[in-house]
């Protein structure tokens, strides 16, 4: 086990690195549907189930990742952040890059660049999230790390939101369409860059124990993640709160073009919705030191459905009550994300325990698998649900192709929000849990 804990500066570096994966995720978050639909021109069904086989094989290649990386953490995981930072935001550009011909062809090209950044992503920020296992030990520095990461990736969600429209006019020289999107996208790129270079280049890795141990053999090490009741059952509620935040999220735009009839309130929606994020984030740190991460996960649930349960029984469409509605729903879901990821380091130390079989990587691999495929199955059961109520880009909608686009943004998060407390009842990380198991591993390892 990790004995010395970190300094704040320490753990202030590594968490920077998010605002860099936070520039190319947020983006394709926010915007890469959108841009496949309304400046593509792509039909809906086919930009959603297009953005769906790239989440699904997204996670392929994050388990890939954190196989890879099993048992290798001796060498450093940064090193990674180094080889393959240039990669990654060569290959995001290329997902923005507007295809030279159509048809089946177009299809082709831009599923291939979304399919290449997704694979440079898996491997670049795989072995950074396992340095979130090395930086300590303790379940309070994991929290505050969890915290500040998502500052900065609240940061870069902003800039994405509310810049990359004039980012990418500007260094565009004023182009429209496509072309503002491929323009904002080379410019996060070279911001990206630099930042994981200096992260990879600057933060030092504390070893574990696990580091002078030989590789778990790979079907014992899937054994020792299906015995991890912690694991599973954290990823088993994630997978349900990532399905109905994204539908939730995803739609956000479409609500605002087609149900208020104000494209721009929706980019300010999506920027306060980041803006809320600085404040909520240290709030949900305080929340989780008092009650727990898991008790801040049954809260976090419980308001946001509440919240989606208000939006379905009520009509909301003025730009204005649309937007201060997302911004509580967004302090409710920063809450989940908190919870999520200063949880997932915690069950290393709880699996080893209960197996005798540390593993790290995996850990990490596995839950970015099951959250790209939360993520795409949710992108394409959004796709498809708008276009079998009628959903075609840039037309007047029918009130019944309307109800029906209603229906899916508020049924789905609901029920899928709900599941997601009730799978979280299940985990037994419940406060003081982890410090408990933390101090009997590392009796057994001064032993």
């Amino acid at each position: 086990m990790i004995g010395a804990r970190p300094s704040r500066g320490a753990i202030v570096l590594l968490a920077s690195g998010d605002f860099a994966f936070n520039l190319y995720w947020q983006s394709v978050m926010i915007f890469l549907v959108f841009y496949y639909t309304d400046a593509l021109r792509l039909p809906v069904a086919a930009a959603a189930l297009t953005y769906m086989v790239a989440s699904i094989w997204d996670g392929i290649v994050n388990l890939a990742a954190g196989l890879l990386i099993e048992g290798r953490g001796g060498r450093g995981y940064r090193r990674y952040l180094l080889l393959g930072a240039v990669p990654l935001g060569v290959t995001f550009v290329l997902a923005y890059l507007p295809p030279a011909w159509g048809g089946a062809g177009a299809l082709a090209v831009i599923l291939g660049g979304h399919l290449l950044f997704r694979t440079a992503y898996a491997f670049v920020n795989i072995p950074y999230l396992a340095m979130s296992a090395r930086i300590s030990a303790d379940s309070d520095d994991r929290g505050l790390l969890a915290g500040l990461r998502m500052l900065f990736g609240t940061a870069a969600a902003v800039a994405v939101a509310i810049g990359t429209q004039p980012i990418g006019e500007w260094v565009s020289g004023g182009k429209e369409g496509a072309r503002v999107y491929l323009f904002a996208a080379i410019a996060f790129a070279v911001l990206g860059t630099a930042i994981l270079v200096a992260v990879g280049a600057i933060v030092k890795e504390v070893p574990t124990p696990a580091d002078r141990s030989a590789r778990p053999p790979l079907l014992a090490g899937i054994r020792a993640l299906a015995r991890n009741r912690a694991f599973v059952t954290l990823n088993a509620a994630m997978i349900f709160m990532i399905v109905g935040v994204t539908v939730l999220e995803k739609s956000i735009l479409y609500y605002f073009k087609y149900f208020v009839g104000d494209e721009g309130a929706g980019r300010l929606a999506l920027a306060s919705m980041g803006a809320l994020s600085a404040v909520a984030v240290p709030l949900w740190i305080a929340i989780g030191r008092r009650i727990g991460t898991r008790g801040s996960w049954l809260l976090a649930s419980s308001l946001a459905a509440c919240g989606m349960a208000v939006f379905a029984a009520t009509d909301i469409h003025g730009a204005a009550a649309t937007q201060w509605f997302l911004i509580a729903m967004q302090a409710a879901i920063i809450g989940l994300h908190f919870s999520f990821w200063a949880m997932l380091p915690d069950t290393i130390e709880y699996g080893e325990l209960a197996t005798g079989v540390r593993v790290e990587g995996s850990i990490f691999g596995v839950a970015a698998l099951l959250q790209r495929i939360a993520t795409g199955v949710a992108t394409g059961l959004m796709g498809v649900m708008f276009a079998a109520v009628g959903y075609v880009a840039d037309t007047r909608l029918s009130a019944q192709t309307l109800a029906g686009m209603r229906g899916t943004i508020a049924l789905v998060p609901l029920a899928c929000l709900v599941l997601a407390a009730l799978l979280m009842l299940a985990n037994p990380l419940r406060r003081g849990v982890h410090a408990q198991i933390a101090d009997t591993l590392a009796r057994r390892n001064a032993g």
